[in-house]
């Protein structure tokens, strides 16, 4: 029997590795069972070798739990340890790397203290973050070695002694302290197992469940099927996943099988997916699926995600995956990305730098390759990837100079352009008398109907921005395209917005709109609209509501968060816009009666405001018996 001390000059140490070595104690089991499956794919690689003598048998990991003992094993039939190597590997190797650990964390926050650990090899000890004491019984796989058993309470002694054991292999038992008695419950070592060790590559069992199967070519006596109950050994994992799979080993219906083993509760089939499979310059597998999203902007950034050799890391992937493509779902597997690291780690990386910016080329090779091979399949998917790709242009310079070739946009007739078609269709009819090309839009097909009608009445193309993001979308482009300027179709009237040349023909003299500018200040609230005479067609509304442009898109941005978020809160202002040529307001302007120019003038304003949403409550219900009263 040997005893010993650990070398270790300072008597805390344990109690900084229990509460320090990791910030989630739930991962020491992730830890000890990567441990046993890096042992048995030692084992497997020096049988590949002609190393190993004999048949490997049984390879499978194991999870015991004894409630009664208040015990956690990981069993592993992979190489083993001698005493000499349980003496340099656990005695010594890990240990000096907590002695710099330590050297590390003194004068460090906590935080700090938490950020760097990651770069100590200490997964074994991360035992000693739930046990009162812990065991190794262990086997080597050489010829003649003896079995051994090391113990050790938590301080830096330990004892080493020979022992028996039938099977290669290793068992580490966990004694778990009174604070760590959830590990003893079924449910919550399976819930654990389920989220760190989905997908490693070595079969994992815990305990057994229940079949129910018709035994094939019986019956019962009145020649029903017959069926039995059996237990089986509970396999944890899929050793195989998909992303480790050559793409061309795959079919669409392999893809969806896998993403419905990733999320068993989400019942929408994905657009699309992306294999992602690369050897140089840096290891990446992974397979990402596109989600339908339409017209939500769901902030859910957590479905992606991220292993290393198959072992979960993490599903927080900030920093990993370009910000826009965290909506997305699926796996991403490197061996390039450390396991235990603070995001503040991971995003100055330069593997992980190099990582996030092939993703971003990933995928847009991806939908350049769609755009390409089936346009009409890629417009009908367009409302749904929309988001994602604007998402994109707006964050990631590189990404939209790659996206300019397939992006669109939608027009009124639901046809479909590219930024350059586009340009090209409206060059000619919507420039202005400044040489600007002016994109109208509209973001509510419903509601801005009658806008809409008036600019296609003219010849002009509207287009459909009607996305959470299309503020900043439009930002965006304006930024990038030369002397083009974006304007909602009720922004200002028609022959404003794509103003050609002075309209000077108006139905109405300087001093009769002055006579009837306050009679239409009195049936408005003057905080919110300014009255505005324009010399419009006669085929245009006598009166319409327009918003500046300017106001209404930086409150929407702003509303969404950022700098200037206070603009969100101001109130709306608006402009009450008399067409000046219209015959109703050329008679308005020659009415000698008092009284029934002040009717009128309320409900032409009252139609405005209805055709815009903006009548309601009291005043809706006054508009609307005005109106019985008038037909009346």
């Amino acid at each position: 029997m040997q005893k010993g001390k650990i070398n270790v000059q300072t008597e805390n140490i344990f109690p900084i590795i229990k509460k320090f070595l990791y910030s989630d104690h739930e991962i020491f089991l992730r830890e000890l069972i990567s441990n046993a499956v890096d042992a048995t794919t030692k084992l497997q690689g020096l049988a590949s070798l002609g190393e190993v003598k004999g048949e490997l048998g049984n390879t499978q990991i194991e999870v015991l739990l004894d409630k009664k003992a208040k015990t956690l094993t990981i069993r592993d039939r992979g190489i083993g340890m001698t005493a000499d190597e349980v003496d340099r590997y656990i005695n010594q190797i890990a240990f000096s790397s907590a002695e710099e650990f330590l050297s590390k964390f003194k004068g460090k926050s906590e935080t700090e203290a938490t950020n760097i650990i990651g770069h100590f090899g200490l997964g074994f000890y991360s035992a000693f973050m739930v046990s009162d004491k812990v065991e190794i019984v262990s086997l080597s796989h050489k010829e003649g070695a003896d079995a051994i058993h090391w113990e050790c309470d938590g301080s830096p002694e330990y004892s080493l002694t020979e022992t028996r054991k039938e099977e290669r292999g290793t068992d580490i038992i966990l004694h778990l302290n009174q604070e760590s008695e959830e590990y003893l419950e079924e449910f919550k070592v399976l819930e654990l197992l389920k989220k760190y060790c989905k997908f490693l590559p070595v079969e994992i069992v815990f305990g057994t469940e229940k079949k129910h199967e018709k035994v094939e070519g019986e019956k019962d006596k009145d020649g029903n099927d017959v069926y039995k109950d059996y237990e089986i050994p509970r396999i944890i994992n899929n050793p195989v996943p998909a992303w480790t799979r050559k793409p061309s080993e795959m079919t669409d219906e392999d893809y969806k099988k896998f993403y419905n083993e990733l999320y068993p509760y989400t019942f929408e089939e994905p657009l699309f997916h992306i294999h992602l499979n690369v050897d140089y310059p840096f290891n990446l597998t992974g397979i990402l699926y596109f989600p339908k999203v339409r017209d939500r902007f769901e902030v859910q950034k957590n479905k992606i995600q991220l292993y290393c050799n198959q072992v979960f890391v993490t599903d927080q992937v900030e920093g990993v995956v370009p910000d826009f493509l965290t909506l997305l779902h699926g796996v991403i597997d490197s061996p390039d990305i450390p396991l235990n690291v603070s995001r503040s780690y991971l995003q100055s990386d330069p593997n992980v730098k190099k990582i996030s910016s092939h993703i971003s080329k990933k995928v847009a090779d991806k939908l350049e390759e769609m755009f390409k091979t089936d346009r009409a399949a890629f417009e009908a998917k367009w409302d749904d990837v929309k988001v994602f790709v604007e998402y994109g242009m707006i964050t990631d310079t590189k990404f939209y100079e790659r996206a300019e070739k397939f992006s669109l946009f939608k027009d009124t007739h639901s046809k479909y352009y590219t930024l350059n078609e586009y340009k090209e269709l409206v060059k000619d009819t919507q420039t202005n008398k400044e040489k600007e090309l002016v994109y109208l839009y509209t973001s509510n097909l419903v509601e801005q109907d009658t806008y809409i009608s008036a600019a296609v009445n003219r010849g002009y193309n509207v287009l459909i921005f009607d996305g959470v993001l299309d503020s900043h979308f439009i930002n965006t482009l304006e930024q990038k395209f030369e002397k083009t300027k974006f304007t909602r179709v009720d922004a200002d009237v028609i022959d404003k917005l794509i103003q050609k040349e002075e309209n000077t023909n108006s139905g109405l003299t300087d001093e009769q709109k002055e006579q009837l500018k306050p009679l239409f200040e009195e049936v408005v609230d003057k905080t919110s609209y300014q009255i505005q005479f324009e010399n419009m067609s006669s085929g245009d509304q006598p009166v319409l509501i327009t918003q500046s442009e300017f106001m209404r898109r930086y409150k929407e941005m702003n509303a969404l968060g950022g700098q200037m978020s206070w603009m969100g809160n101001m109130p709306d202002s608006y402009n009450l816009v008399v067409n000046t040529n219209h015959p109703l307001i050329t008679r308005l302007a020659a009415e000698p009666e008092e009284g029934n120019r002040k009717q009128v003038a309320r409900q032409l304003a009252d139609l405005a405001l209805l055709s815009q949403g903006l009548l309601k409550g009291p005043a809706l219900t006054d508009f609307i018996k005005r109106s019985i009263d008038m037909i009346d």
